[in-house]
């Protein structure tokens, strides 16, 4: 199975030297090659607040 990006666990980060690494946060995904499993029982659906919003620092110019 492919990697469930939609659940809240989910977790990547692009390191400096342009490398991403991918996570669950609740390690139940395979690390290699990284796939969720099926059916997985700690599959929530991720929450709008937690899908990409970056927050501006107040006073700051854009």
């Amino acid at each position: 199975m492919a990697v469930r990006t939609d659940c809240r666990h989910y977790s990547t980060r692009t390191l400096p030297a342009g490398d991403v690494v991918e996570r669950c946060r609740v390690g139940a995904a395979e690390l290699v090659p990284f796939a969720c499993p099926d059916g997985c029982l700690f599959f929530e659906p991720r929450a709008i607040a937690d899908a990409g919003w970056q927050r501006r620092e107040p006073g700051r110019e854009r």
